[in-house]
């Protein structure tokens, strides 16, 4: 689990420098964040998730768990943004995010 954090985390610094490299500093930090977003709550997630259980109910508990905090995460992360980070070009913001998004659901489908 935490390899798909890993390439998560690898493709969101990747996306940042493309921004970087497209649109200047602003734009770079603002998809930087957007990716961080997505790195932390699926980081979280392999945390919470880590420990493993054998039987089936634990574990179905400890994911369904795992996800609605990392859902609130996502959220808490995203109101942090629009309160504190408000020179943010929130297209690169949502991009970064969606493009860590992306790549998490392509490395789960690889393992």
């Amino acid at each position: 689990m935490f390899r798909v954090v890993a390439l998560q985390f690898a493709i969101a610094t990747g996306f940042a420098l493309l921004a970087w490299n497209l649109g200047g500093v602003l734009k770079a930090w603002s998809a930087a964040y957007g990716g961080a977003i997505a790195v932390i709550g699926s980081l979280m997630y392999a945390i919470f998730v880590a420990r493993g259980a054998n039987d089936a109910k634990v574990a179905l508990r400890a994911h369904v768990r795992a996800e609605v905090m990392k859902i609130f995460i996502t959220v808490v992360l995203f109101v942090l943004a629009l309160v504190l980070f408000q020179s943010a070009s929130w297209l690169w913001l949502i991009l970064g995010f969606a493009m860590s998004t992306f790549a998490y659901w392509l490395a789960l489908l690889a393992i």
